[in-house]
């Protein structure tokens, strides 16, 4: 007969590697099931708590951050490789569940809070100088030193969206600084070399438009904008006073204020430029650092006038309010820089002064103001205080720490 004939032997063995194919199948399946599974309860299980109390710390020295829980006041987790963070800045989305970090290597890092982890690094530029946040959390821009000019990216992806050059009249790049963000979708910023101020609207990343205020004084070198969101003021490192825009009525263009803001007829020395974004707003008052000098200014916000002088310890650095206004906080540059000041803002004076230990760089407030946190970079801590009792809560170990940045920021304007 004619054909091929299969033994029921040979049958039985073909059934039993098909049946072992099938499983092993089934097997690879299963694992891969499994692994998926396990994959996504891993994602799961970094998302189980909320995001409101958290917070990051600056490592300067290392290119590194902690993440901190500002509730149980303890660090959660480290991440690294985010480059040179000498004069780092960061901003928060609007879940606050990313942070964004800007280096001073042109690096610009998203951290994901929730799972403590590097989503993405770009370097976009040689040299840059912090950032900011849209209104509607969407973009985030870059101010460069090199090559200059202001980059926007897209939040959630790092993708340039829109590439703004800081270039004069005659078409020579400048340094931006003083970038912030205002609302309608714009971001402020000033041109040091230039000496001008722009506006760029990017309700259309697309197709930004941008408007230029020239002449608004020699080599403006940091800037802020008021909680509302109304009044954008830039300092001036070339001469005294301070430019101011309102932008509620930009075509009134740039005014001059504080005419003898800087260091004055007596040139005595700076130890370092205080920070604009440090200004605080307590009520119809702002409360500004002097350059140069052992004061804080005390400036009435509607008109824009000096009002008192209050007597600090050294030169300020950092001068912040207390969110219900009833403290202003100051830390002080080097050699001074070991001691904290508190003025009371309905009396105008210094109420309490304490030294954390040396390099105090930069204080946060919890949202409500119950504590508040004080780098001390040259004791590798953080240490967390009451501020109605000024009394010491804990202190937290941190490598070369300096600035704190809390998820409440993400939103506020400005920060």
């Amino acid at each position: 007969m004619n054909g091929v004939y299969v033994s029921r032997r040979s049958c039985r063995s073909l059934l039993v590697s098909r049946s072992a194919l099938q499983a092993r199948m089934v097997r690879w399946f299963l694992a891969s099931l499994v692994l998926v599974t396990l994959s996504q309860f891993a994602r799961a299980d970094c998302m189980t708590r909320g995001s409101g109390d958290l917070g990051i710390v600056i490592e300067r020295a290392s290119g590194s951050v902690q993440i901190i829980d500002t509730t149980a006041m303890t660090s959660l987790a480290r991440v690294t490789g985010l480059g040179d963070l000498s004069h780092a800045s960061a901003v928060f989305s609007r879940d606050e569940r990313f942070a964004y970090v800007f280096g001073r290597d042109g690096g610009l890092s998203k951290i994901d809070l929730l799972c403590g982890a590097l989503v993405k690094r770009v370097v976009q530029a040689g040299n840059s100088i912090g950032g900011a946040i849209s209104q509607d959390g969407s973009l985030v821009a870059v101010s460069n030193y090199t090559p200059g000019g202001v980059k926007v990216f897209a939040a959630d992806s790092l993708e340039l969206v829109a590439d703004l050059p800081a270039q004069d009249k005659v078409g020579n790049s400048s340094k931006v600084v003083g970038l912030v963000d205002a609302p309608g979708q714009q971001f402020v910023y000033t041109l040091y070399d230039a000496g001008e101020l722009r506006i760029a609207d990017l309700s259309n990343p697309a197709a930004p438009v941008v408007t230029t205020h020239p002449g608004i004084g020699r080599l403006p070198y940091d800037a802020l904008i008021t909680p509302d969101g109304r009044y954008y003021i830039a300092g001036l490192f070339g001469e005294d006073g301070l430019a101011l825009i309102d932008l509620w009525h930009t075509g009134k263009g740039v005014q001059r204020i504080l005419d003898d803001y800087g260091r004055g007829e007596e040139k005595l020395p700076v130890y370092k430029m205080p920070h604009l974004e440090g200004w605080a707003i307590a009520g119809r008052h702002a409360f500004i650092p002097a350059v140069g000098r052992h004061e804080v200014l005390v400036v009435d916000r509607h008109s824009w006038t000096e009002v008192a002088r209050i007597p600090v310890h050294g030169q300020p650095v950092f001068v912040v309010a207390r969110p219900d206004g009833r403290q202003v906080w100051v830390n002080f540059a080097h050699p001074l820089n070991d001691t904290v000041q508190v003025i009371d803002t309905e009396q105008m004076e210094v109420m309490h002064a304490m030294q954390p230990g040396k390099g105090v760089l930069h204080m946060e407030f919890a949202p409500r103001g119950e504590h508040v946190w004080l780098s001390v970079r040259d004791l590798d801590q953080v240490q967390v205080y009451d501020t109605e009792s000024f009394k010491r809560i804990t202190r937290l170990a941190v490598e070369k720490p300096s600035g704190i940045f809390f998820t409440a920021r993400a939103h506020r304007t400005g920060l």
